[in-house]
């Protein structure tokens, strides 16, 4: 099943001052205590530590606690607070995109209409739709859901109108594609897995609204709609 990787943009901040990145670049090659990156980097203990939790805080860095000095029982001291970079990849993009959701959900499809005969682009919207209905099924409703996509749900007053659909009926405009330069690309096919997608999204959550295919200028193809659309 398709995993859906978090935008972490606030993380990529954290290494926007150079003093993170050095600490980050140390600790990707060993697990590094605070004495130890102060020292190595010229720069009192406290800042270390501070830069080091702020770290830790964006999820770049795990921490664990250990006496490098080898000694246990009574007069061993405190175990050192030891940090190291964390094995998550990192992926961040303004606007929000997830593009390794798009490839995990093509490459799944590809393996599937190989082994059942079936027309990629079946394959394809069965893949989105599953992928949704496992992510939303961690979800407490539909726009928590598109949130976590990236969609960037929007009530249909506070949306840009334009859509194709009888605005009356429009509940949420998605004001965000998370596949957006695909779609433009290879827009039948990616659409249409969008429209999937969010199909899982609406049922693995029990909404009872409609998602459909409103194609519109600066926002994803997709709306959802008030009853059966």
């Amino acid at each position: 099943m398709s995993t859906l990787t978090p935008n972490r943009a606030e993380a990529v901040a954290a290494l926007a001052d150079p003093q993170r990145r050095e600490l980050y670049r140390l600790a990707t090659e060993r697990p590094i205590g605070r004495d130890e990156a102060a020292a190595a980097l010229g720069m009192p203990r406290s800042t270390a530590a501070v830069n080091l939790d702020r770290l830790a805080d964006a999820g770049l860095l795990t921490v664990s606690y250990e006496r490098r000095s080898g000694r246990t029982g009574p007069g061993a001291g405190r175990p050192a607070k030891l940090y190291r970079a964390a094995d998550a990849e990192l992926a961040a993009t303004i606007p929000e995109r997830h593009y390794e959701l798009a490839g995990e959900l093509l490459a799944a499809a590809a393996e599937k209409a190989d082994e059942r005969g079936v027309p990629v682009r079946d394959a394809l919207d069965a893949e989105a739709f599953a992928s949704g209905a496992a992510i939303g099924a961690g979800c407490a409703d539909l726009e928590e859901a598109l949130t976590l996509c990236g969609y960037a749900p929007r009530a249909k007053d506070a949306a840009a109108q334009g859509g194709t659909g009888d605005a009356a009926s429009v509940d949420l405009v998605l004001e965000n594609c998370p596949f957006h330069a695909l779609a433009t690309r290879h827009t039948a096919l990616i659409c249409g897995a969008n429209l999937e997608l969010v199909r899982g999204l609406a049922t693995a959550t029990d909404d009872a609204r409609t998602p459909v295919l409103a194609p519109a200028a600066g926002r994803c193809c997709v709306e959802i709609r008030q009853g059966g659309g």
